[in-house]
């Protein structure tokens, strides 16, 4: 219900949008009605395929990982190929297949692979887990998707998938030991992204947050600033849906969504957004810590995917996080970040349903 409502709620949006694109210059250009309209069809698709999938007992799916990993692997590929492109006009990012009447994001899809193949990992090795050797194995399954996303130029996808990596380690019980060890060597490791990773423009994103007045006429927070507006600019109670005066921000369509959301509906608004998405990740959260370990470990993964996406998304219109072009969860346009948000739900489902206390409450009810 928690999903549907959040789809339902991120088409009015949309539609409120491209309507109010249309006579006033709220974004780089005035907003195709396919914009709500693939929404629609994606949060529908995604829904009906998380149904189908909560019928299928996630014990057995997640021993395919042997096809669904390396077929998103493949697809993500892609994007190296003359097929790969860039999401947005001047993006330093080549993340998305073009194929020619619509473009996708392998690396949302990506995204699901890995949580059901790293879980499955965890689950399957719980026996010797804390073996040295299991480690470096686990570590070489994050690596490869998190190198491939960091290699289109996709930093803000990588933090998503570093997020779950290390969110499944720890529910899965790693020894203290190496996350001690991760806490001294970290230093180095962040100093050797720094210094030989990061480009000068990536690097200004991550020091305009530190330190905002050195970079308050810079272009790299323009966007943050116009979002900043905006998301005040409602006050309590928002300019309302259609018709208001609206400030521009830059594709507020897509990541910068909740801006618009503050300036249309206000602080009210915003709360009502937060309440429904906090309430499906603790449901989320207490559905796995119910279930049995690879069913937790799937549950977790959903979690701190979502979490992540949250926290990462609101932190760049608040101007707490760098612009990194994650989408809020649900409600940003883009089906393929549609149909991977509504599809995991369907892990969840499956976890709840086929879950020996779920099996017990339903024989009891009969």
């Amino acid at each position: 219900m928690l999903t549907v409502l959040a789809c339902g709620f991120s088409a009015l949006i949309l539609y409120s949008l491209v309507i109010n694109s249309e006579t006033q210059t709220i974004t780089n250009a005035t907003l195709s009605p396919s914009t709500y309209k693939t929404q629609i069809v994606a949060a529908g698709l995604g829904i009906g395929i998380s149904l189908f999938i909560a019928l299928l007992d996630y014990h057995k799916f997640t021993k395919l990982w042997f096809i669904y990993l390396p077929a998103m692997l493949g697809f993500t590929l892609l994007t190296f190929t003359s097929l790969g492109t860039s999401g947005l006009d001047g993006a330093d990012d080549k993340a998305w297949i073009d194929l020619g009447f619509m473009t996708v994001q392998p690396a949302e899809f990506l995204k699901l692979a890995f949580i059901l193949s790293f879980a499955y990992h965890c689950y399957k090795s719980k026996d010797y887990f804390n073996n040295p050797l299991n480690i470096m194995a686990l570590c070489v399954h994050a690596g490869v998707p998190i190198l491939l996303v960091m290699l289109q130029g996709d930093d803000g996808t990588a933090a998503v998938f570093i997020v779950i990596f290390l969110a499944v380690l720890f529910v899965a019980g790693i020894s203290w030991k190496y996350i001690l060890g991760a806490a001294i060597i970290a230093p180095i490791g962040i100093y050797f992204v720094w210094s030989y990773y990061l480009q000068p423009v990536h690097k200004n994103r991550i020091l305009s947050i530190i330190n905002p007045e050195k970079y308050a006429t810079d272009d790299l927070l323009y966007q943050t600033n116009l979002s900043k507006i905006a998301l005040g600019s409602g006050q309590i109670e928002g300019k309302g849906l259609f018709g208001g005066d609206y400030s521009y921000v830059p594709v507020c369509h897509n990541d910068f969504i909740f801006s618009y959301i503050g300036q249309t509906l206000g602080f009210i608004g915003c709360l009502a957004v937060l309440i429904i998405l906090g309430l499906l990740l603790l449901r989320i959260l207490y559905n796995g810590l119910r279930a049995d370990d690879l069913g937790k470990y799937i549950c977790v993964g959903v979690f701190a995917y979502l979490f992540a996406h949250c926290v990462l998304n609101i932190g760049m219109v608040m101007g707490i996080t760098p612009v990194i072009g994650i989408p809020l969860p649900f409600i940003s346009a883009g089906g393929s970040a549609m149909l991977t948000a509504t599809v995991s739900i369907g892990f969840v489902l499956s976890v709840y349903f086929h879950s020996e206390r779920f099996k017990t409450l339903f024989k009891n009810k009969k």
